[in-house]
């Protein structure tokens, strides 16, 4: 098919996934929870390694990373890669509730469905032979799926890739699944992106790959191995370095080993998902994709953003990696805690591109993501909608593209490009946007983030790079809401026009929402935790609904 064709595929499935205030998009209606999905991938016949836990001994603060400042690097070897997928794709507990047992990851998902798997490609390391490796959370294993030939010579970096099994989301979400697989590559390429900064590694998202050559590289191609087991769709490869260089050859890999284990004993097709996977595969660039040094993004990025981000002072002073295994999602908020505005400003600043800190050093794109602000109690800044533009050259198309009664006031620092659209209480909207949930009214603020369709008729691939690049930007407010005390929640479940017509947008437009996300007092932590981000505690009567279900 041609470009345009793709692209017309795309909009079909964004058009029909979305929920409408009369309707929701195609899902099961019902559960069957004796078909719900194994949560964890296996290759039976692979020889496994097991990985140390050593995270606890990395001494590095959040505080710094946030900023940048990263410790020297680590040796590449099995202790330390072991470190990084315990803190990011890795568990973080295990819960159990009226006879139920399930696990927490690091790495959030919808409906903690966790669909994303990773990869680890290396050459020789200590501890560990050049090969093809499949990371099992559950285990904290290696399982080693392909070696290489004794006569080839194996890449000089360190390799990640991320898959997505979508009958994990679709058994639950339907026709929706898709969405939430991409937002759930995001998050993971964030998640990876802060662990390897504790270890003093930079990761850098690789475009120059195509879905074909990724699908090789992990194995995905080879049926035999999977046979009637839930296919794997190949993602995206993300690059370890500590120099910049341009990813290597890569050997072709040999000797595969393992089955993949089957996940349900039915399943449903969705159609439109096979359709929307396969349109918005991404070929192999023709030239090498350019990415700039952090060092040539510092002095302009640490000027503009570093006295913002430093406002915060009430940030924590927790170990990185103890506050990426300590962060879940709130599954209710208290609708009473606030947030001082200098921690707040900090944390809009933090959604800005800055190539010296994570996750946007692993990033290539200039920003598509604008997030509209519902505040509610932020102290020092009043209610309201406001609309944080992250990319410059979008100021006047967003201006043209919404309401022509929205004021658009400068708000905050001068370098800080945040404005006031419209001074109200907006407890009661944002509810009811998010799917009547209440968690949306009882946060300090609510998130809508608006993507650019602009380019999808060019690149229908691009399509996924929105839902990821919302991923990251949930990831850093996850994190963010952690280190001062408060939680977050990611909703996939919004009313997608519905938003758009408040916004003045087209529905069928240029903008278009993608994600929404939530911060404040979580009621399923202690008071004294959430005390050190308190401002004020103004009390507000909160909008009641019926909630649904979230990330965790």
């Amino acid at each position: 098919m041609s470009d345009s064709d793709l692209t017309e595929v795309v909009r079909a499935y964004h058009r029909a996934s979305k929920h409408h205030l009369d309707r929701y998009a195609p899902g099961p209606g019902r559960l069957d929870w004796a078909n719900q999905p194994d949560p964890f991938r296996v290759f039976a016949g692979c020889a496994r390694i097991a990985l140390p836990l050593i995270a606890d001994r990395l001494d590095v603060r959040y505080a710094d990373l946030r900023e940048g400042r990263l410790p020297a690097p680590a040796p590449f070897d099995l202790e330390r890669l072991g470190a990084l997928f315990e803190i990011s794709l890795g568990l973080a507990a295990w819960k159990e509730y009226q006879g139920s047992r399930w696990a927490l990851r690091c790495n959030p998902s919808s409906g903690n469905l966790h669909p994303t798997e990773g990869y680890l490609v290396a050459p020789q390391l200590p501890g560990l032979a050049a090969g093809v490796y499949h990371y099992v959370s559950r285990d904290h294993v290696l399982e080693r799926r392909a070696t290489w030939p004794a006569d080839a010579q194996p890449p000089s970096a360190v390799l990640l890739g991320l898959t997505s099994i979508p009958w994990r989301e679709a058994w639950k979400y339907g026709l929706r699944a898709f969405r939430y697989c991409q937002l759930d590559i995001g998050h993971a390429i964030a998640a990876l992106s802060f662990a390897a900064a504790a270890l003093g590694w930079r990761v850098r998202l690789e475009e120059t790959i195509g879905e074909a050559e990724l699908a090789t590289l992990l194995g995905l191609d080879r049926p035999e191995d999977f046979g009637a087991a839930e296919a794997e769709l190949p993602e995206c490869l993300l690059v370890l370095e500590t120099d910049g260089e341009a990813l290597p050859d890569l050997p072709p890999a040999s000797g595969w080993i393992g089955r993949a284990n089957r996940l349900s004993a039915e399943h449903r097709e969705w159609p439109g998902l096979d359709e929307v996977a396969e349109a918005t595969a991404k070929p192999a660039a023709e030239e090498e994709s350019r990415h700039a040094s952090p060092e040539a993004f510092a002095s302009d990025d640490a000027d503009r953003w570093g006295a913002i981000v430093r406002a915060a002072a009430s940030i924590t002073e927790l170990p990185a990696a103890r506050l990426y295994r300590q962060r879940r999602s709130a599954q209710a908020f208290d609708g009473v805690t606030g947030m001082a505005a200098a921690a707040f400003l900090a944390l809009l600043a933090r959604l800005l591109p800055d190539l010296a800190s994570p996750p946007w050093s692993a990033w290539p794109h200039a920003p598509r993501l604008h997030p509209v602000l519902f505040v509610h109690r932020v102290d020092g800044l009043e209610p309201g909608l406001y609309l944080l533009v992250r990319e410059d050259a979008d100021l006047a198309g967003l201006k043209s593209a919404m309401r022509p009664e929205w004021l658009w006031e400068k708000r905050g620092p001068v370098d800080l490009p945040l404005y006031l659209l419209l001074p109200h209480d907006l407890r009661e909207v944002a509810a009811q946007l998010s799917c009547h949930q209440a968690i949306a009214a009882d946060a300090c603020f609510a998130v809508s983030m608006l993507a650019d369709f602009s380019d999808l008729d060019e690149a229908p691939w691009a399509y996924r790079r929105r839902y990821w690049e919302a991923g990251l930007l949930g990831q850093v407010l996850y994190l963010e809401a952690e280190a001062i005390g408060l939680r977050g929640t990611g909703i996939g479940c919004y009313f997608d026009d519905a938003a758009h017509r408040l916004l003045g947008l087209d529905p069928d437009g240029r903008w278009q929402a993608v994600y929404q996300f939530t911060v404040g007092g979580a009621l399923d932590r202690p008071a004294a935790s959430r005390a050190r981000a308190r401002a004020a505690s103004t009390s507000f009567p909160s909008a009641s609904a019926t909630p649904m279900r979230r990330r965790s």
